[in-house]
This record gives structure tokens, sequence and C-alpha cells, in this order.
């Protein structure tokens, strides 16, 4: 991998929303395998929307991974927030939904509400990479 290709991946923010520490630290992991990033991570939807809302955080992230169903405050939930943000550069942080889910109707929610992609359990690092890739609209 060359240094310019490595200095696009250190400069995307990812943030990582699950309510389970392990399922966390897996996705941590395979974004690891595909470049360095700069990832943070958050517990739940309640915890990412005051992350995302701290007026004195100067970089959002550049896509948010997170899980769908989790307490608190659930993906769908969440991701209607983060559209509904007033905060400028929130509201168009494309979000990618990981889960186990097959219920076509909450999956279709879940687009409705503005996820940019759901991602079904388990998942590799390359269609990780293929994934964020797309919503960033270049190759990483």
């Amino acid at each position: 991998m060359n240094n310019n290709k490595q200095d696009l991946i250190d400069d995307v923010r990812i943030l990582v929303i699950d309510d389970q520490s392990t399922m966390r630290k897996i996705v941590s992991q395979l974004l690891f395998q595909i470049g360095k990033f700069n990832i943070s991570e958050a517990s739940n939807g309640l915890q990412a929307m005051k992350l995302l809302n701290n007026p004195g955080r100067s970089k959002r992230p550049d896509v948010i991974i997170s899980d769908l169903h989790m307490d608190g405050m659930d993906g769908i939930e969440l991701c209607n927030k983060i559209r509904l943000s007033k905060i400028p550069g929130v509201r168009d942080i494309p979000v990618l939904m990981l889960t186990g889910e097959s219920d076509d109707f909450i999956l279709k929610v879940s687009k409705q509400v503005g996820v940019f992609k759901i991602l079904s359990k388990p998942i590799g690092a390359p269609e990780v990479k293929k994934h964020i890739s797309s919503a960033l609209g270049y190759q990483i």
C-alpha cells in the first residue's frame, strides 16, 4: 500500500456504535485489517448522539457503522435523529447498519429513515471496505 492511499485511510473518521463491547471490538479489528482508520466508539445511540451533538467536537465522523438493535436508542431511531439534525455536517454522515436482522419490514424502515447500506452479519473486511468506499464516494 502506498503512502498516499494510507494517508487517505488515516484521515477517514469512523464511529462504531454497538451496545456490545465484543462487537465493537470485532468491527474495529475488521477496520484495522483494511487500514489504520481514525476510529471512535459509542455504546448506543444515545451516547453516539452526545458525541455528534458536542459543539466542541471539530471533526465529525465520515462514516458511521451502527448496530440495529441496541438498548437506549436503536439504530433506526439513531439514524432518524441524525437525518433530522440541525448541526452542520451531521445529517449527511452515511450510516452503515450492521445487523443480523432478517425481518423485511424492519430493514425497509431502516432504509426509509436514511440508512446508506444495510450490512448483514457476519461480514468480512473486503465487504466492509467496499461499503465504506461506496459511502465515501472514493476507493480506499
